[in-house]
């Protein structure tokens, strides 16, 4: 008779490990497939990128990407959703690079230091 209620803890233990893995599967599958979704998004933004800017205007935006992250994915945002909304004619140059960071640039502020 003692054989039996150690056969039922064993049964509920092996349950709960079963349990425990198929949580941790599931879990696994859904940070995949969110993963997946998420270097797909990345993959047709380069591709939108690629389509719409000159070698030159790429090579500036990545060197604005290193120096401000921040500014670099605002800028590259702006860019698709121009390029999303039919407002791109051609391709963008340096030249309107330049001109877009310019209007993109947050205000700089500016301090007067005056020693007395």
């Amino acid at each position: 008779m003692s054989g039996s209620p150690d056969e039922e803890k064993l049964e509920e233990l092996r349950q709960q490990k079963m349990e425990q893995l198929q949580d941790r599967a599931e879990s696994q599958q859904s940070e995949a497939s969110q993963e997946a979704a998420q270097q797909q998004a990345e993959a047709q933004k380069n591709a939108l990128l690629r389509q719409h800017l000159t070698d030159d205007a790429r090579k500036r935006l990545n060197t604005v990407k290193m120096s401000k992250p921040q500014f670099g994915e605002q800028v590259e945002r702006q860019v698709v959703s121009l390029a999303r909304s039919g407002r791109i004619q051609g391709q963008i140059d340096d030249d309107k690079m330049k001109q877009l960071l310019k209007e993109l640039k947050p205000d700089s502020q500016s301090f007067d230091i005056q020693r007395r």
